[in-house]
């Protein structure tokens, strides 16, 4: 099954909702509004690999399974090809270009995309887990680098790294994948480095990644609809 005509797969949806029941009540109330749909570690013991196949291979959604791998290599691919097995499309792992190696040794289809710093980190978070000193836009900007050498097909960063991340020559034809985005007039929440989904794509984002707005939103209908109108018309796939 297809992905509905209509729908922009520029937005992905986190499902980041108590368990696969919730998560399929609002892929079914959202309807064609939206194809494109994360299910995160948070949901794994809820049925959420069950529930990502459901939405995949019954209501004909993209999927970004968000599990942030990190292991020895062994590990790490056997992993990745049990995933594999899914069919899904989007899968993370820690941006170290071990893992990256052996996550892209057995992915299939799958787009493998590298976490370079979590957007709910600041400097100080940084220091505290005795980060190398630095700028985080340049620590970002440089496992990015390394990740897209080491074979990973896109990577995870903020907003306000997505322009930067975009000028690498190793970024050309990869995916910049980008959460702590917050439509306009919404609470940061949890996350630190934030910006509109307008200002996402414009930075050179690929998608977007949204969830509390939408899921906590008394009509989640409407608050997606209205995220789907900050973006800008779409542009020749890279």
């Amino acid at each position: 099954m297809s992905p509905h005509p209509s729908s922009d797969d520029r937005l992905i949806v986190a499902l980041d909702v108590p368990d696969a029941h919730a998560g399929l009540t609002l892929a079914e109330r959202l309807g064609p509004e939206v194809s494109f749909y994360k299910i995160g570690l948070g949901m794994l013991t809820g049925g959420g690999l069950a529930l990502a196949n459901e939405l995949k291979s019954e209501h004909g959604k993209r999927i970004f399974l968000d599990m942030k791998l990190f292991d020895i290599g062994a590990t790490v691919e056997a992993a990745v090809r049990g995933l594999a097995r899914f069919d899904l499309d989007f899968l993370t792992v820690q941006g170290d270009p071990h893992v990256v190696r052996a996550a892209a040794q057995t992915k299939g289809s799958m787009h493998i995309l590298a976490v370079t710093v979590l957007t709910s980190l600041d400097r100080a978070d940084l220091d505290a887990g005795l980060i190398v000193p630095g700028d985080v836009s340049d620590i970002v900007t440089t496992r990015a680098a390394r990740a897209f050498e080491a074979g990973a097909d896109g990577v995870i960063a903020s907003p306000h790294e997505a322009a930067m991340i975009r000028a690498l020559p190793e970024a050309d034809g990869r995916l910049i994948v980008t959460p702590g985005v917050r439509p306009t007039g919404s609470a940061r929440g949890d996350q630190k480095r934030v910006t509109t989904p307008a200002d996402a794509i414009a930075a050179g984002a690929d998608h977007i990644v949204v969830g509390r707005p939408i899921h906590a939103a008394d009509d989640p209908c409407a608050a997606t609809r209205a995220i789907l109108a900050e973006l800008p018309a779409p542009i020749r796939s890279r």
